[in-house]
């Protein structure tokens, strides 16, 4: 009997997980750079305010583009292949399509201002070590589920109404 459900269940199964492989659900999507936050946070001194430049003045936070990095990075003529697509980038003015990582439900209201400027809260509490990690982040380093956020307000004696948050 067992050799039987084997012979019929085992191909389906089999199937499946090459489906699976091939397809490559479950992985994580990459971003269209490698970018390595510890070379510019440990190596170059850089704080995240001065990639993303947003946090302290609006809700939502800025994601670095052409501008930002052209700054620092429009040679072409390098032998790094990541640094040659960001100048490429730059050299045809198209904005770097990063995918967003950090995200909370459309029913809640998020303010980086509130938190970082105001709450004077560190990137790293919600964001993790993300100076620390040479190349990018897949998928959110802290789990930023309702229960962790009521915990942390709590901690901060910041309100856990429910229409703080919610709207």
């Amino acid at each position: 009997m067992m050799k039987r459900w084997l012979h019929t269940v085992g191909p389906f199964f089999a199937l499946c997980l090459g489906s699976l492989i091939v397809l490559g659900w479950g992985q994580e999507a990459g971003q269209p750079i490698a970018y390595n936050h510890q070379k510019h946070v440990v190596d170059a001194s850089m704080a995240c305010l001065d990639c993303h430049a947003n946090v302290e003045t609006q809700a939502r936070a800025s994601i670095p583009n052409i501008k930002t990095c052209g700054d620092c990075h429009a040679d072409a003529e390098t032998e790094n292949a990541e640094l040659r697509k960001v100048a490429k980038y730059v050299a045809d003015g198209v904005p770097i399509a990063w995918k967003q990582i950090n995200s909370v439900p459309d029913y809640a209201y998020f303010s980086h201002r509130r938190h970082v400027k105001l709450g004077e809260i560190e990137c790293a509490v919600c964001h993790g070590d993300v100076g620390a990690m040479p190349t990018p982040f897949a998928k959110p380093l802290v789990p930023i589920k309702m229960k962790w956020c009521m915990d942390c307000h709590e901690q901060r004696a910041a309100s856990n109404d429910c229409a703080a948050c919610h709207r």
